[in-house]
């Protein structure tokens, strides 16, 4: 395998990621390692803080038709998203419910999922979607941002200047036009773009050799949020697309935290479950995300959460709402239940909702399925 895929790989480890000689842990005891989560839970929430406007709603929208030549259709994604937003938020009209969440003084930071590529990415059809929408809500393109923490990964999964004119497309780690992660000084370029005031510190060492250092961008036992969440966006629309990790589901809590600090690689395996749960209770996420669009028009029941093509399978929907663990929960029931028929797995496995439960008792959303107000939606009648 090629190093670059390999460590790809590894980033895409779930719950089960057994770290290579590339990426050191050190192991830690059986008692959880010490966190800063404390820090976070000190600071007062805010009026938009998770579990957002509608907490334990989520809105599930199939069409069966949205799958057109073997990709998302742009022009039926429009109309599932728009009866999403208009189910949730109770809204006469699209303007008023974009409105709700979102507005033209705002820089609003589309938080997509590219790390499996072109195959398994959070779809160009979904994406534009919700760019069309809210220009029709008077937010100019310009106040538009589509991020993750990877440029390289962006780019192969079609975020471009191409497809987005007139949108700024940023990762926080980057390479320059000669494909160098390291400027003049010799310091990662990421380094530019990593608030060192806001961090999630964890008492597991992260070591790494120097062809990993830069995806990391530092090792040690801090993870530093990007300056995209803390500085450069007012409000983040978290947009993952639905796919499985080993057992479990790797949606919106997951898509926010890994994708949100670095030196992420010491927290796959034990610290997983910790993590997505964990650093979503930072004020760079807890406060600043308004809205969860879980991309499921194409995803993946086994092998993921990279591109496994045998895998690849349609669950025609789209699922919206304030709540992250809400609908992270639906969504990984939308999994389980595809696991359980292809014959994957024969019963819901212990410790699968883990970091939901532990988001749930932090305060950032509704884990319990019997407390959830599940809307759904079939435009095919």
């Amino acid at each position: 395998m090629k190093r670059r895929n390999f460590f790809r790989s590894l980033a895409l480890g779930g719950a089960g990621m057994v770290f290579s000689p590339i990426a050191k842990a050190v192991p830690v005891a059986d008692d959880k390692p010490e966190t800063n989560l404390k820090d976070a839970l000190a600071v007062p929430r805010t009026a938009q803080s998770m579990p957002g406007k509608y907490p334990g709603k989520v809105v599930k929208v199939k069409n069966t038709d949205c799958i057109v030549d073997g990709r998302p259709s742009e022009e039926i994604a429009y109309e599932m998203l728009k009866t999403c937003m208009l189910d949730l938020t109770g809204a006469s009209d699209l303007k008023a419910a974009w409105l709700q969440f979102v507005g033209p003084e705002d820089v609003i930071g589309l938080k997509v999922n590219p790390i499996a590529g072109k195959l398994l990415s959070t779809s160009h059809a979904l994406t534009k979607s919700i760019v069309r929408q809210l220009e029709e809500s008077g937010i100019s393109r310009r106040q538009i941002i589509i991020w993750d923490r990877r440029e390289v990964d962006l780019r192969e999964a079609g975020f471009t200047a191409e497809q987005y004119p007139e949108i700024r497309i940023i990762g926080t780690e980057y390479q320059d036009e000669n494909g160098s992660y390291v400027n003049a000084e010799g310091k990662f370029y990421g380094e530019e773009r990593v608030d060192k005031s806001q961090f999630f510190f964890v008492d597991v060492e992260g070591e790494y050799d120097a062809y990993t250092m830069p995806y990391m961008i530092n090792g040690g036992k801090y993870s530093y949020f990007t300056k995209i969440c803390t500085e450069m966006v007012t409000k983040i629309i978290n947009v993952p697309i639905l796919k499985n990790a080993g057992t479990t589901i790797t949606g919106c809590m997951k898509n926010l935290a890994f994708g949100s600090i670095t030196n992420t690689a010491r927290l796959h395996g034990q610290m997983w479950n910790d993590t997505c749960a964990s650093v979503c209770a930072f004020p760079p996420l807890r406060d600043k995300v308004v809205l969860n669009i879980l991309d499921g028009m194409i995803g993946c029941f086994d092998g993921g959460p990279a591109a496994n093509p045998q895998f690849i399978c349609p669950y025609h929907s789209i699922l919206a709402g304030t709540d992250p663990v809400a609908v992270d929960e639906v969504g990984y029931r939308m999994i389980l239940e595809k696991r359980i028929a292809e014959g994957v797995q024969k019963e819901e496995k212990k410790g699968a909702r883990a970091f939901l439960e532990m988001a749930e008792t932090l305060g950032l959303g509704i884990a319990n399925p019997e407390k959830i107000d599940l809307h759904e939606i079939n435009l095919n009648g």
